[in-house]
């Protein structure tokens, strides 16, 4: 880790009492509305370059976060591995590096690979680096999860690294979290057991 990496690590601890004090943002698809475009038919590429098809996945619920090496937020790395492995019969993590927020992920996908399996021990699966911001280079996923004419509800972009969006087995958007609300959260943990 660099000395930047370790400071914003040290951070941690504070944005998250600031998370609990003030309770950052959570929308919820109380109305059960259902997608209007399949959410499983999308392909990805991950940060190996091999192809992952989220059909795959189906009968799984999924956390998919934007996430950055570089940012105080960067230690839920952790808590985000500890859910996966917590919930491996039930829940897939899939991670979206990105630059999109203070530019905090320059690195290339090998380097942010390295950086995530040696740091924090990551396992799920991580995406190539690409775009979560509404663009028009935005990643295919992300325009899914920030689109309700696609999701059916929801047009929230992330707002930062570390946003968590989460869909259930049936390829519906059910919640989306703002960064500073950590993994291991009530609110997150409740979302993934119900």
């Amino acid at each position: 880790m660099t000395v930047k990496q370790l400071l914003l690590k040290s951070v941690y601890p504070f944005l998250a009492f600031i998370n609990k004090k003030f309770k950052m943002n959570t929308l919820i698809n109380s109305s059960d509305v259902k997608a209007n475009t399949p959410f499983h038919a999308m392909e990805l590429k991950l940060i190996d370059g091999n192809t992952f098809k989220l059909d795959s996945l189906k009968n799984k619920k999924i956390m998919l976060v934007n996430t950055a090496s570089d940012c105080g937020y960067t230690a839920q790395y952790d808590d985000l591995q500890k859910l996966s492995e917590i919930y491996k019969d039930k829940l897939v993590i899939l991670g979206f590096p990105s630059n999109d927020f203070g530019q905090q992920e320059k690195a290339d996908d090998t380097t942010i690979k390295d950086f995530c399996k040696v740091n924090f021990g990551v396992t799920f699966p991580l995406m190539a680096k690409s775009t979560v911001r509404k663009r028009d280079t935005q990643n295919d996923v992300f325009n899914w999860l920030s689109d309700k004419n696609k999701n059916g509800w929801n047009d929230m972009a992330p707002t930062w690294n570390f946003c968590k969006y989460l869909v259930d087995e049936n390829g519906n958007l059910t919640h989306f979290f703002e960064a500073a609300i950590e993994p291991g959260d009530e609110r997150v943990l409740n979302a993934i057991e119900n």
